[in-house]
């Protein structure tokens, strides 16, 4: 009975402690479950934290990250932008695959790159690592990843991508190091830089259609002629807005790393030249304005050379008679112009000159620009000789915004590489009365109509303008056989629009220019190309009823019979 009674004792006991087991187990499993909610509160909320400052980081990275604007051109059409690009990469030590196996593969891939000895000197190079192709596409990214090389890698990256290649690469400029290194993007760099502002593509200037014609033209001379480089420009004479922009050599920015000196050189604005001849129209708005010419039928002493101290002027295509206005400029007198620049006289000649900016640097948004060689001293000589265009230096861009103030009615304005709106022009200043610009447009018209510039005419365009050929300064004087040979031009002369520059540097004597290197024979025959292509895509229908009425100066030019009035100048 005892034995009984006692069990179910033992049993209630046991029941009681196991409750209690139970519940001491329960209370210590909720704080423990309670201290790990705390430490995941902790480390949410840590995260959070952390997550908000880097959001503020990544969003500033992000900013200074941000894609570079796009550059367009006046139409809208792409000549800069900011793409997605594939990088492939290889780190030479961890190849695991036979290196010329790997090679033999890329080049396959990769034919525009090199061939299998290009790549087998790249992976086996002595560094940790080397890019293979910066500008991949996903299909080229695929295929190489299907080698199976784990040494090879890819890194998805932004690139700048010029979609024309060469077209307009000296107005663009290129990017180093995400940086604007030349050209307009470095003039605007801070502009394409800007996150704010980087989603409106910037608007050039510049029209892909006639830059197009330009470089196309040019180069075809400066092969042809063999000539060391060339510069073209197409300007807006009411606005200054430059249409196109050529410097020769071309070069790619797409892979600058190609190019040397002389191409990434723009020659346009940062190269500086005696342009000779073209010179001689600026000196005789100088004369007419001033007063010192006022009838056109007045005659200088053209009869021989112009001995002046120990210096001798000689016309180049001499007539040996005396010549009216008319006459000095149809036949390029250097002698007539000399006479004129002295009757001027220094102090108005260089008014003048500095008046069209000869003085200073091209006024243009680029940096890359070159300073003009100015006279240190303005002897007599020196007045005379820089009427026709020797003894200063300047760039051709100097040149067409000139040109574009003897033409449009008397006004210089600024050049520039961005598209300007409707009534929104720079307002420039005055340098020569409107009925001198008149008169001015009337020689240059009769120049191309019955002298040195006859190979500029365009059919239907109404071309006026001056040839310009110097010889190429050289140490102790100047080369005998080298010229810089440049045509200066504006159309249409009735309702002057556009100035085209052409300039030639030592272009050689070939078949294709008759063996002569003046620029009646190598510039004049570019701009006439030129506008014959481009002149109806820039608003100029071309019309052979309309012209600038030139009777009244072509009455008094003088033939002798069987006279070819296109001289060599």
């Amino acid at each position: 009975m005892t034995a009984l009674v006692a069990r179910p004792i033992r049993h209630a006991r046991t029941g009681e402690q196991r409750q209690q087991v139970l519940a001491t187990q329960h209370l210590r499993l909720m704080v423990l479950m309670l201290l790990f909610a705390g430490a995941i509160l902790i480390v949410v909320g840590r995260l959070a934290i952390l997550g908000v400052m880097e959001g503020g980081d990544r969003g500033g990275a992000a900013a200074a990250m941000a894609p570079r604007g796009d550059i367009v051109d006046r139409n809208g059409a792409p000549l800069a932008r900011t793409i997605d690009a594939w990088t492939i990469g290889v780190h030479p030590k961890k190849l695991i695959g036979d290196p010329a196996d790997i090679a033999q593969k890329l080049a396959d891939l990769m034919p525009d790159k090199g061939d299998q000895s290009w790549f087998y000197a790249q992976i086996t190079r002595p560094v940790a690592f080397t890019y293979l192709n910066r500008r991949a596409s996903p299909a080229l990214v695929e295929a190489v990843n299907a080698i199976g090389e784990p040494g090879i890698v890819f890194e998805r990256e932004t690139q700048r991508l010029y979609p024309q290649s060469t077209l307009a690469a000296h107005a663009l400029g290129f990017i180093s190091g995400g940086r604007g290194m030349s050209g307009i993007e470095r003039a605007l760099d801070e502009r394409l830089t800007n996150p704010s502002l980087s989603g409106a593509p910037v608007a050039l200037s510049i029209d892909s259609r006639v830059q197009a014609a330009m470089e196309s033209e040019l180069g075809r001379a400066v092969g042809a002629y063999q000539a060391k480089g060339g510069a073209g420009i197409v300007l807006d004479v009411d606005t200054g807005e430059i249409v196109s922009m050529v410097s020769m050599p071309l070069f790619n920015p797409n892979r600058v790393g190609m190019a040397g000196t002389e191409e990434l050189r723009n020659n346009t604005i940062q190269s500086v030249y005696e342009l000779g001849s073209a010179f001689k129209p600026i000196t005789m708005a100088v004369a007419i304005d001033s007063g010192i010419v006022t009838s056109m039928s007045r005659r200088f002493d053209a009869t021989q050379p112009l001995q002046v101290g120990r210096f001798k002027i000689k016309d180049d295509h001499a007539q040996n008679r005396w010549l009216n206005i008319p006459e000095t400029l149809v036949h390029s007198s250097n002698i007539a112009t000399a006479r004129i620049a002295d009757e001027i006289g220094a102090a108005r000649m260089q008014q003048m000159f500095r008046k069209l900016g000869f003085d200073t640097k091209p006024d243009i948004e680029l940096r890359e620009k070159g300073r003009p060689l100015w006279p240190v001293y303005w002897a007599r000589t020196t007045t005379m000789t820089t009427a026709y265009g020797h003894g200063i230096a300047v760039t051709p861009l100097h040149l067409a915004s000139a040109y574009a103030a003897l033409v449009n009615g008397g006004i210089w304005r600024p050049a520039t590489l961005l598209k300007v709106q409707p009534g929104h022009a720079a307002q420039g200043r005055r340098v020569i009365k409107p009925e001198t610009s008149y008169r001015i447009r009337q020689l240059l018209r009769l120049i191309v109509e019955d002298g040195t510039g006859r190979k500029a005419e365009a059919p239907g365009y109404r071309v006026g303008g001056k040839t310009g050929t110097a010889e190429v300064p050289r140490a102790g004087g100047y080369a005998k056989n080298a010229n810089v040979s440049t045509f200066a031009a504006a159309f249409p002369m009735d309702a002057p629009r556009y100035v085209v520059i052409a300039m030639l540097d030592s272009p050689k004597r070939v078949a294709e220019n008759s063996f002569q290197t003046t620029a009646a024979y190598t510039a004049a025959p570019v701009v006439s190309r030129v506008i014959s292509r481009t002149g109806a895509m820039l608003g100029v229908i071309p019309d052979d009823r309309r012209d600038i009425d030139v009777s009244e100066l072509s009455g008094l030019l003088w033939h002798a019979p069987g006279e070819n009035a296109a001289d060599p100048e």
